[in-house]
């Protein structure tokens, strides 16, 4: 999902709650919980949302006994994919999480919005994960598809675009952690498939621009009670000198030296629960 490397952030400072809290949870019908946390990076889906620059993010989730959750998660924008305004993304999402054998398989849709922007932006995901536990390894598959949309359309910089055009979005990963025994220490990996616009949207953006590519991370994260700090590499396969690439340009590059937004890099991150 967009804010994966947040997920694991939070997941792994739930983990060093309290038992007393897991307990406390365990026996209510309804839940909230949220997380809030400082990047040095927000990179969705191995490529840059802020420039190569820092962002806070934060959410909410509410959880019903059932299986039902609901929430929102925002984060700052910088450079490719903002829409002027508060240049803000917002998320909302819903979903429905069963346990299947020793696992859980969680299916929802997210809604992605970008209030006070452009027009024609906002586009909705629906997607299934399905997580369980090798041994000591976590281990999650997800798959996401966002049917064709106009705010996902190929409207410009290649030879087979036009206005009005709706493209859909397909995007498959993976990821597995786990924890060093006695030590907060916990290692992660994850890597993912892109499948979708070679081009640009009618806002100067889309999910995949260059049609297909791969990403991956991996990493390490510390938890210190509720705060858990973390370090990760990331990358993608994004060919820069392809004609896709060059067909992007300046979009796709660093406003502040013309880098590549989808190169390797090194992240940094400080999340906590509660």
């Amino acid at each position: 999902m967009r804010h994966a490397l947040f997920s694991v952030c939070v997941l792994a400072a739930l983990a060093a709650a309290s038992p007393s809290l897991a307990q406390e949870a365990e026996t209510k019908p309804f839940v909230v919980s949220g997380a809030v946390a400082l990047v040095s990076d927000y990179r969705f889906r191995g490529v840059s949302q802020t420039d190569k620059g820092f962002a806070v993010q934060g959410g909410l989730t509410g959880t019903h006994e059932s299986g039902l959750y609901g929430g929102f998660w925002a984060s700052n924008l910088s450079g490719w994919g903002t829409f002027g305004g508060p240049n803000l993304e917002l998320d909302l999402f819903a979903g429905f999480k069963v346990p299947v054998g020793a696992g859980a398989l969680d299916t929802g849709i997210t809604m992605y919005m970008y209030p006070g922007g452009a027009a024609t932006t906002t586009f909705f995901e629906p997607y299934m994960k399905l997580g369980g536990t090798a041994g000591p390894v976590n281990l999650l598959a997800g798959i996401a598809y966002a049917p064709g949309q106009r705010s996902l359309g190929n409207w410009s910089n290649t030879p087979q675009s036009r206005i009005g055009d709706k493209e859909d979005n397909l995007y498959l990963w993976g990821d597995a952690s786990t924890g060093i025994p006695e030590t907060p220490i916990t290692l992660k990996a994850h890597i993912g498939y892109s499948d979708g616009n070679p081009g640009l949207g009618p806002n100067g953006t889309s999910v995949a621009p260059t049609g297909k590519y791969v990403d991956w991370l991996l990493g390490i994260d510390v938890a210190l009670g509720p705060v858990t700090l973390g370090v990760a590499y990331t990358d993608t396969d994004i060919n820069t000198s392809s004609p896709e690439y060059v067909r992007l340009q300046p979009n796709f590059s660093s406003t502040k030296d013309g880098s590549t937004i989808s190169g390797s890099r090194v992240l940094f991150s400080i999340g906590a629960a509660f």
